[in-house]
């Protein structure tokens, strides 16, 4: 059914761009700030 794929791809994007977006939440969230600390703390510790 041809009349159907457009609907298809646009699926396909808003799905890929939903995930997208849920994933940038939580690494901005969760995952960045944990590597920023633990970099923070080894660059504290080095100094000392």
């Amino acid at each position: 059914m041809p009349q159907l794929l457009p609907f298809y791809f646009l699926n396909t994007l808003t799905y890929g761009f939903i995930l997208i977006m849920i994933l940038l939440v939580l690494f901005s969230q969760y995952f960045l700030p944990m590597i920023l600390r633990l970099y923070v703390s080894r660059l504290f510790i080095s100094k000392l």
